[in-house]
């Protein structure tokens, strides 16, 4: 009798492939999935984006390898309402939108799952490092035993109800060298495919010019400010910058300066001295406790404000009104509006949000 039906999501590369792989010969019932997010077939030399045509065809060939059906969900209707939208949007409102966050609540683990669900599968696998446990408390996500590729942060939307249904056969294992060498053993195509990297909708990872076409509105040149509102600059467009750049700044100072304000209502992009990025405290949003339980008290953990920043030692308070404070020992750089604070205790990712404020007055 076998062990479950499952249904893979199939990217192309090499992790979703090991795990196809890995599940048929613990002997699961599997189906491969790859999700079409968005019409990519034109993708310019160098400029590999999600959804790629050679993507579809390295998963398909994957499952045959495999043994098992392939299938292609169109889901690019949901995905830019569900996540370029919001990119975009925050984007033009001065914030840094993290939309693999956005992926994973609506698309990954939101839309592909329910999918799944309707198949007759038990569970949806995905190739993400991380882990899933259950005890009597209910399910816990912790991260993937390899630290550099812990994706843990990510995925901080899931809830009971989800984390049922997910498995992550990758969580235990370091890519380097036991993913690869699976790949070898198993004699995949993909073994030695290269990881994708930034944002995946984004061709050349050129996010203005990317928000340019879909809006069909050129950035405005303004005014680059000093932090007592001197004019020291012009900028090309207040969407290229991000809290905390040094570089490409276009403004020559006698000593290294950082922007330490995007406004993109006045189309302004401040610079100062590194101090003023730091912050101790921060208000977050959007919040989702895995365990589906608000804490009745402030607790003591951990957090990281971005992707493989080591865990900080924090006080963790949630407000009245859903929101979160999160107060840190140790004051933080750059912590940028639009990006997610994830909370840990130890390997134990207890739930995360999004960045509004970097102050509780906010």
């Amino acid at each position: 009798m076998g062990r479950g039906r499952v249904l893979v999501a199939m990217s192309g590369g090499v992790d979703s492939s090991v795990v196809a792989n890995l599940l048929v010969e613990q002997g699961y019932d599997c189906l491969g999935a790859t999700m079409r997010l968005a019409s990519n077939e034109d993708d310019r030399p160098g400029e590999r984006t999600c959804c790629s045509t050679d993507d579809v065809a390295d998963a398909r060939q994957a499952c045959w390898d495999a043994g098992i059906r392939h299938y292609t969900f169109d889901y690019t209707n949901q995905f830019s309402r569900e996540v370029i939208d919001p990119f975009v949007a925050g984007y033009e409102a001065g914030l840094t939108p993290n939309p693999c966050v956005a992926c994973n609540r609506h698309l990954k683990f939101g839309a592909l799952l329910d999918r799944a669900l309707e198949l007759g599968c038990d569970h949806l696998a995905t190739g993400h490092y991380a882990r899933v446990t259950h005890d009597a408390r209910g399910y816990h996500l912790l991260k993937g035993v390899d630290a550099a590729k812990d994706q843990s942060y990510f995925l901080f939307g899931l809830t009971q109800q989800r984390l049922a249904h997910v498995m992550f056969p990758l969580g235990g294992l370091h890519k380097a060298p036991e993913v690869r060498d699976l790949a070898e053993r198993m004699g995949l195509s993909s073994a030695h495919k290269k990881d994708s990297e930034g944002i995946c909708f984004v061709p050349g990872g050129d996010h203005l010019r990317f928000i340019e076409a879909r809006t069909g509105r050129a950035a405005r040149p303004g005014d680059v400010l000093d932090t007592q509102g001197n004019v020291i600059g012009t900028h090309a467009g207040a969407l290229r910058y991000t809290l905390g750049q040094r570089k490409g700044l276009g403004v020559a100072c006698a000593h290294p300066v950082y922007v330490v304000g995007i406004d993109t209502t006045a189309n302004t992009v401040t610079l100062g001295e590194q101090e003023q990025l730091l912050s101790s405290e921060l208000v977050a949003g959007d919040w989702n406790w895995v365990a589906g339980q608000v804490p009745a008290a402030p607790l003591r953990a951990a957090a990281k404000v971005r992707y493989h920043q080591p865990d900080q030692p924090c006080l963790v308070t949630p407000l009245a009104d859903g929101r979160v404070r999160v107060e840190f020992e140790t004051p933080q750089r750059a912590i940028t509006p639009g990006q997610a604070v994830v909370v840990y205790e130890g390997d134990e990712c207890l739930g995360g949000g999004t960045i509004m404020a970097q102050d509780v007055s906010a």
